[in-house]
């Protein structure tokens, strides 16, 4: 949650106040309930700061501009402790004189005892955050040097976070400072940088530094200097960004989650580069697990939440069909307190696009202290849970600036099967030739996708008619199921109605009874050539449903006529195999959601009460 962003340039910098609002519009997706700046100009801090988007502070700085300055830190905030207010938005000042500010990502979770103690010293607050109490503290310790000060403040908070601070009296520092929250060095040539995540800085430098747990950070122009909590010197690990600033904008969309979801055949391609060697076997040098390690896997389990949790539950389809290891998909914020059975021998798999869900960093640090084998999918460089886990698997599917997930969802998909692929090449004989056979039909994946982007006009029709739906509900068997529970998560996040995705063979046993005249039903039905009758079985369904006045919106593969019968509407998917499926029937329940809230009006980029990266627990 919370994007926040800080820099700092030469004497004869004036870009401070550019360079943290663009970082603001480009992590506006990690929060838009208030946004503010701080900056260092001559003996004071000004700061300006607004409830709402941050087109509200572009306004207040409108019609109260900021003077030039070198030095200065941003804020868009996701509200946690006290309301979406313009005295509880950041930054937030300690002291008296004016000279400290101060922003925060997380929660300090013992800040009311700490607040106590500000209190009984005679601390005036003007918000009703836990942020306001660190920088108070800030304040009280600060003798000249803001680096021995948050040494100091920070030995004394508890829960996650990610501080920024500036005084006034050193006009030419940012100090930082993280525990289970992200944060991200950018190196520039006489300025530096500080983010969230790399999209804080992206318009400006590529080069960016790793920050490890439990670190400060000071910026200068000309240095930056990394300590741990302990007061010792550290280091941090330098890395490119593989991406610019282009990949971030909408070019020429109307929203970014239209132009990622158009983005998802590059994004699964991107996923299966270079994966591959010449004869066709898989190599994942990026592992770091020996071979031994991973043929001793007997067990499985996949963590994660949201989106990303159902990609593991499709992967688990698939992996315990290539590989027969017993994959279990649990939610990440359940796992630590479901007495998990984990061994040397069980591999836990966490998936999360920033590498910052607080939830699923957890249950990976718990899955390691059980001495479980860990490997993160991720489709962020630097961020957390990569660096906590035994091993990585990047995404490559750029940035995804949407709060609604969908070229990650694919993207996490498509690695978790050549993660599943891999173990099975592992296994040799006839497992080998399968995750051969499979990749090469990965590979043609991409340009099916295409072709279903280029024919989904009547999807969009569909999703205007209905803008004045208040229910819909989806069904889907395999791993088709995931995609009817993907598919109702997308309406709920983006058009606020009811949305439910149910197993088919689930219907009879309750959920028929929701069942009623002109009730809209998407139904994700597996191919004819899917293994155990599953086809039939699910057009049996829809039967079942028509039957009792439903509404029938039926996905299904080119060629399948079983289905015309029963179905008010059929949105054809080209043709793949049984267990590849998802990657295709998501993408018009994707478009259809998308269409449907823009035909309300409302904002598809930025939903309400969410944020892009949950990085509290």
């Amino acid at each position: 949650m919370c994007g926040i962003v800080g820099y700092v340039g030469r004497d004869d910098s004036t870009k401070a106040l550019d360079v943290v609002l663009d970082g603001l519009a480009r992590l506006e997706y990690r929060g838009y309930d208030s946004a503010g700046i701080a900056l260092v100009a001559g003996d004071v801090v000004e700061t300006r700061k607004r409830s709402g988007k941050l087109a509200n502070l572009l306004t207040e700085l409108d019609e109260q501009p900021l003077p030039e300055g070198r030095t200065a830190i941003g804020h868009t905030r996701w509200a946690t402790h006290g309301g979406p207010t313009d005295a509880n938005a950041h930054p937030h000042r300690g002291g008296t004189d004016g000279k400290l500010a101060l922003i925060h990502n997380g929660i300090i979770e013992n800040f009311h005892s700490l607040k106590s103690e500000l209190l009984d010293a005679g601390v005036h607050f003007e918000s009703e955050t836990d942020t306001e109490v660190v920088a108070q503290m800030l304040a009280e310790l600060y003798d000249g040097d803001l680096t021995a000060a948050m040494l100091a403040v920070v030995s004394r908070l508890e829960g996650a976070f990610t501080l920024l601070a500036v005084h006034a009296d050193q006009p030419g520092v940012v100090v930082g400072a993280r525990r289970n929250s992200p944060l991200v060095v950018g190196l520039g040539d006489g300025e530096n940088f500080l983010g969230s995540d790399v999209a804080a800085f992206i318009g400006y430098t590529r080069a960016a530094m790793e920050l490890e747990q439990d670190q400060i950070v000071t910026i200068t122009p000309e240095s930056v200097t990394v300590i741990g909590f302990d007061g010792q010197p550290a280091t941090g690990k330098q890395f490119h960004v593989d991406w610019d600033a282009a990949a971030a904008e909408k070019g020429g969309y109307d929203t970014f989650m239209e132009k990622e979801i158009h983005e998802q055949p590059q994004a699964v391609n991107d996923t299966l580069l270079g994966r591959t060697n010449e004869v066709g076997a898989l190599e994942l040098d990026e592992l770091r697990i020996s071979e031994e390690q991973l043929r001793a896997v007997d067990r499985i389990t996949i963590v994660a939440c949201g989106t990303a949790a159902y990609a593991g539950m499709v992967a688990k389809y698939a992996i315990e069909h290539w590989t027969r290891i017993p994959v279990e998909v649990s939610l990440a914020h359940e796992f630590r307190y479901c007495d998990p059975i984990v061994d040397d021998r069980t591999l836990v798999v966490s998936i999360s696009q920033s590498g910052e869900t607080m939830d699923t960093l957890m249950a990976v640090k718990h899955a390691r202290e059980l001495g479980a084998l860990t490997i993160s999918v991720c489709n962020t460089h630097g961020s957390t849970i990569p660096r906590e886990s035994d091993a990585v698997l990047y995404t490559h599917a750029g940035p995804e600036v949407a709060v609604a997930s969908t070229k990650a969802f694919l993207a996490q998909i498509t690695a978790c099967y050549v993660l599943g692929l891999y173990l099975a090449q592992l296994k040799g004989q006839s497992y080998a030739q399968d995750a051969k056979a499979v990749m090469a039909q990965l590979q043609q994946v991409p340009d099916r996708i295409t072709e279903l982007l280029g024919d989904l006009d009547r999807v969009r029709e569909i999703a205007r008619f209905m803008a004045d739906t208040r229910s819909v509900l989806f069904l889907g068997r395999h791993v088709g199921f995931p995609v009817a529970l993907e598919g109702a998560l997308k309406l709920k996040e983006l058009a606020y109605i009811h949305a439910e995705g149910f197993a088919a063979g689930e219907l009879k046993h309750g959920p028929i009874a929701l069942i009623e005249p002109g009730q809209p039903v998407f139904i994700v039905v597996p191919g004819p050539d899917t293994p155990h009758g599953l086809h039939g079985k699910v057009v049996s369904n829809i039967q079942e449903i028509r039957a009792r006045g439903a509404r029938t919106l039926v996905i299904a593969e080119d060629g399948d006529d079983a289905v015309v019968p029963f179905a008010d509407e059929v949105i054809r998917v080209p043709r793949t195999a049984p267990l590849l499926q998802p990657l295709l029937t998501v993408v018009p329940l994707q478009v259809f959601a998308l269409e449907l809230a823009t035909a309300k009006g409302l904002d598809v980029d930025q939903p309400r009460n969410l944020a892009k990266s949950v990085t509290v627990e």
